[in-house]
């Protein structure tokens, strides 16, 4: 399966049922009334993460998600069928956010945790809700409130507790493949992990730890050169990083360059991943010349007054497992002590404290304007729009209540100042209601 970690998808929520109109009929039942009941509300999308999902390959072709719209009112004052929510399965480590606003609506990370994306429209009112003192039998109803339409996109940052960074050909892939049963691909060229690869580490001592092999950086990563973003986007999510640098010399770059570039490039993209818990680790040890170069390399990181604490340095062969268990040994106590991921932080503090109301100003986005292509006024806004599509225009009224809302609201005021005449066409914004103005 294919490794998909950003996908962009529309989705529309279930309309509201209609409610109806609809009088008692029973005999001996003088004045019986209105009896109409209400709609059913429309289903709601909710994403939910399962930890069975590794990537977002669903989305890929799949990109329009729509929930059920609720059922109609009946007689007797009974409410519609409320439609059921749409469950969409996602893995953990997605971030959601609005497309259209850029705002981030939820960071899933827990098995069986649920965000509300898309909410179903409420059920349209019956005319029982409508009776009054001075019209005890209206013939009002209103049709269910359409669902909210979003397009969100999400981005799968791997969960991983280890997190593998280094030069391609580092040895990534080769130590996850020796540490646990995950098979990434090795090869003897660069890029050969173009995708991250995870993997279980259990210790003979009964602790386990989550290991990610995380594609190669190269210089200019942060700014999107070779595998870019894709790579750096998934180490935020480590709470420990194993930095493996090269001592075999076969690439003809010097080890301690290496490592300092990838730092630089960490620092650029995030500043915070460098105050993460670091082992620095010399690779393919098994070589003929690799001793000489880790001696050399120890002396250039120690000297080096640029870092603000010398990392833990050790050697290992995965090809020969010579250090292996003493390095993860390591890792697993620095995970001992590691703090909890800031991504995790925020979300559960979210969560614990009560959310706070404050008064803002509505700003009204109503208005009025000359539409060329239908040559009629076109009125606009979500309210007014919303309005129109809950009247039910098969009944005169409902369709005068609309009218006055819309008196209430000062469409006709906005018509006078820009211009309208007796007779002209007018149009509310995405709905087939028109009707003709008049002063």
């Amino acid at each position: 399966m294919a490794f998909v970690d950003q996908a962009q998808v529309e989705l529309k929520a279930g309309k509201g049922g209609d409610g109806i109109v609809s009088f008692r009929h029973e005999k001996f039942v003088a004045m019986g009334g209105p009896f109409g009941g209400d709609g059913g509300h429309g289903g709601s999308i909710i994403l939910k993460v399962d930890e069975g999902l590794r990537t977002l390959m669903d989305f890929r072709y799949n990109r329009h998600f729509k929930a059920q719209s609720g059922g109609k009112g009946g007689t007797k004052g009974m409410t519609g069928a409320s439609a059921e929510d749409r469950i969409i399965k996602v893995p953990q480590g997605t971030i959601v956010s609005d497309a259209d606003t850029g705002e981030v609506l939820g960071d899933l990370v827990h098995e069986g945790q649920t965000l509300l994306v898309a909410r179903g429209g409420r059920g349209g009112r019956g005319n029982i809700h409508f009776a009054t003192p001075a019209n005890p039998a209206p013939e009002l109803s209103e049709n269910g409130e359409p669902g909210q339409i979003r397009n969100i996109k999400m981005e799968m940052r791997v969960l991983a507790d280890v997190g593998l960074v280094g030069f391609p050909s580092a040895g990534k892939s080769t130590l996850l493949s020796v540490v646990s049963n995950a098979k990434p691909k090795i090869a003897a060229y660069h890029f050969t992990t173009i995708d991250p690869n995870i993997g279980m580490v259990r210790l003979s001592d009964d602790r386990d730890f989550v290991m990610a092999d995380l594609p190669g950086l190269i210089e200019g990563a942060s700014e999107g050169v070779g595998l870019g973003f894709k790579f750096l986007r998934h180490v935020e999510r480590t709470r420990v990083i194993l930095h493996l640098v090269d001592m075999s010399g076969i690439e003809g770059q010097d080890s301690y360059t290496q490592y300092r570039k990838i730092l630089t490039e960490l620092e650029q993209y995030d500043p915070t991943i460098l105050e993460r818990p670091q082992i620095v680790v010399a690779t393919k040890m098994d070589m003929p010349e690799s001793e000489a170069f880790y001696q050399e390399f120890v002396k250039q990181v120690k000297a080096d007054s640029g870092l603000k604490e010398t990392p833990e340095i050790m050697s290992i062969s995965a090809v020969t497992h010579k250090g292996v268990d003493e390095l993860l040994r390591a890792t697993a106590d620095m995970l001992d002590k590691a703090p909890v991921a800031e991504a995790y932080k925020v979300q559960e503090e979210a969560a614990e404290n009560e959310k706070v109301y404050k008064f803002e100003e509505e700003n009204s986005d109503l208005s009025v304007d000359w539409d060329q292509e239908y040559a009629c006024w076109m009125i606009s806004g979500k309210e007014v729009e919303k309005l129109a599509a809950m009247t039910n225009l098969q009944r005169e009224a409902t369709v005068m209540r609309f009218a006055r809302q819309m008196r209430h609201m000062g469409v006709d005021q906005m018509l006078r100042d820009a211009g309208a005449k007796d007779g002209d066409d007018v149009r509310v914004n995405n709905t087939n209601f028109v009707f003709e103005y008049s002063d």
